[in-house]
């Protein structure tokens, strides 16, 4: 239970610490390629708007302090409004293909790059023509078009700078997250048993009491029941010393089932498997309850399969089928109806266990498997139940690697299934 919690705790933490890294690295390269991709726009539009290039400058102009007034000259003006520094008009690699509206290439301005033939830049801005794109990413190039006098001019801006900048950054980001998720998970697998360690501590005195106080309650529980029978050797037997046996009964199976999951809490319990007959075990334990259900007047229907067989603790097994089928006797409704199952689906074994009962929760009823959980505290005064049954139920079943499960479709009866 406790290397659960431990393992349960780590896989939470990790799974904040996951969502909150994956988030940041994800806003940053998001933000990244925005920014990177707005800068982009910039530079195209600027060369778009100036017929295919940057706006004409003298070197002189690049030497002056950027002011916002009327009498600076045009080109700085341009550079200004669409956001740009002075030196990408050198360091922009970029060609223009002006095509006619009959589809002719007119015009092509190869001047500005080194890495692409005119013929290749032709071939470029005539397929993206045919498809009717006017702007995104061909290749390594950022492409705008625009119309002017019925013919399109074609700009490409070179992007692999920063296609390749934009790379870099992701892997350098993602890999610093990973590597931080590593470290988060070695310190949280290391500090873990340290934040446990009170919760451990408690659960094991919890267990000890469990079983110590089972141990002390049996001593005076035998006395009691010895001292009633001297009564009903002198006395007879009468309604006080039924009364006096019926709840040492109760006390006696509350302890022992108290020990019995005590014991099951603990990871090295092993159990005694071997293979069996699983009909036989359903059979005959089902067959020990039809005269029960004839004495409380309620309808029991046993289906079981044949020749079901299974490798596990027979007695335990047994247990769980008789802890089943008490509880289905005890809520039952009056005049009720209660049926017990076994088949087979693939390589599991399924024993269900169904009884109508007089008012339920519709759902899943996966609570009535907390140890002392009661749904209708008179209820179970009445009946004589501790909550704790179905616990051992549960334990059982978690023992042998199955699982359980309660639901009510209706909320006038309830089914218990159990996998194995």
């Amino acid at each position: 239970m406790l290397k659960k919690l431990r393992r349960k705790f780590i896989a939470i933490a990790m799974l904040s610490v996951s969502i909150v890294l994956i988030a940041i690295v994800g806003t940053i390269n998001i933000a990244n390629y925005i920014s990177t991709n707005q800068a982009l726009d910039a530079r195209l539009s600027l060369i778009a708007d100036n017929g295919g290039t940057f706006p004409d400058m003298t070197p002189g102009d690049f030497g002056k302090k950027l002011e916002p007034k009327s009498d600076q000259p045009p080109a700085m003006n341009d550079l200004q409004k669409h956001g740009i520094s002075q030196e990408s008009p050198f360091d922009t690699r970029y060609f223009t293909v002006t095509i006619a509206p009959d589809g002719t290439v007119e015009y092509v301005d190869t001047g500005k790059i080194a890495s692409i033939s005119a013929g290749t830049a032709e071939e470029y801005a005539a397929e993206l023509w045919k498809k009717g794109k006017k702007k995104g990413f061909f290749a390594d190039y950022k492409y705008l078009a625009t119309d002017s006098d019925g013919s399109t001019m074609y700009v490409f801006l070179n992007c692999q700078r920063e296609i390749s900048t934009i790379r870099t950054y992701v892997l350098a980001s993602v890999g610093t997250g990973a590597l931080g998720l590593v470290i988060v998970f070695v310190m949280i697998y290391f500090f873990s048993g340290k934040v446990l360690k009170p919760v451990s501590e408690s659960y094991e005195k919890q267990k000890r009491f469990i079983t110590d106080a089972s141990h002390e309650i049996k001593t005076p529980l035998t006395i009691i029941d010895a001292n009633t029978e001297v009564i009903e050797m002198m006395e007879g037997e009468n309604e006080w010393t039924q009364s006096t046996r019926k709840q040492i009964a109760r006390l006696t199976s509350l302890t022992e089932k108290l020990v019995f999951l005590s014991r099951m809490d603990e990871e090295g319990t092993k159990l005694e498997k071997v293979s069996f007959s699983l009909s036989d075990a359903v059979l005959d334990t089902a067959e020990g309850f039809r005269s029960v259900a004839k004495t409380k007047g309620k309808q029991f229907e046993i289906n079981v399969a044949e020749h079901v067989g299974y490798v596990g603790d027979e007695k335990n097994i047994r247990q769980m089928i008789s802890l089943l089928l008490d509880n289905a006797m005890k809520y039952s409704s009056e005049q009720g109806i209660i049926r017990i199952a076994l088949k087979t689906s693939g390589k599991n074994k399924i024993i269900t266990v169904w009884n109508t009962t007089d008012q339920i929760e519709k759902g899943k009823l996966d609570l009535l498997f907390e140890r002392f959980y009661r749904m209708d505290a008179s209820h179970n005064s009445k009946t004589g139940g501790f909550g704790i049954g179905l616990s051992v139920v549960y334990a059982i079943v978690k023992a042998h690697k199955g699982k359980i499960s309660a639901k009510s479709e209706d909320g006038k009866s309830i089914l218990f299934t159990v996998a194995l």
